[in-house]
């Protein structure tokens, strides 16, 4: 007997087949930990994104719908974990700028000027990379603050890296902008 296609699973999902997504999981399940664990650095988490992102198959919420003429079941599903893993990690890094926070009410160490000036530097860019449309928040996301290579976003995100490059050259010329416009960081060219 034939094996279903990833198609095939994928509707019988949207129909609540419990099996269907018992054989999706088994098929991809390696694939997804182990993109999510490169994002994460963190099995745990990366446990955690991959569940997120099986939940969303079942519920049909939060993972949009996968159209055929538009790619491979494969690359949606990367897609969908990538989202999934800068949403945690987005996340994590909220929770531990709270903790900071709360922490540092109560240090008198020295250097604590120092650590108030870092942390207001990095708010301040946090909040121009906001400022940037999602793509290029993507590639700056990827390339700075999860260290990969203009080649592996190229790989990762399934576009040219002639538009990975310009992407982050843009970006990165709209955040000195801003970031001179508001009066703070001011980077050398």
């Amino acid at each position: 007997m034939a094996q279903p296609t990833d198609l095939d699973l994928y509707e019988r999902i949207r129909q609540k087949d419990k099996e269907a997504l018992e054989v999706l999981y088994d098929r991809y399940e390696k694939l997804l930990y182990s993109f999510a664990y490169r994002m994460m650095k963190d099995s745990q988490a990366a446990e955690e994104v991959m569940q997120d992102v099986f939940m969303k198959l079942w519920r049909g919420k939060g993972a949009g719908q996968y159209v055929s003429g538009r790619g491979k079941f494969s690359s949606w599903l990367l897609t969908i974990t990538r989202n999934a893993s800068i949403d945690l990690i987005r996340k994590k890094k909220v929770q531990e700028v709270e903790w900071d926070q709360r922490d540092s009410v109560h240090e008198d160490l020295p250097g604590v000027e120092q650590e108030i000036e870092d942390k207001e530097e990095r708010d301040q860019l946090r909040r121009a990379v906001h400022t940037l449309p999602d793509e290029q928040q993507r590639m700056i996301c990827l390339f700075y603050f999860q260290g990969m290579s203009q080649r592996e976003i190229a790989e990762k995100c399934d576009i040219p890296l002639g538009t990975v490059k310009g992407r982050v050259r843009l970006a990165l010329k709209k955040l000195r902008e801003h970031l001179e416009k508001e009066g703070g960081i001011v980077y050398e060219r």
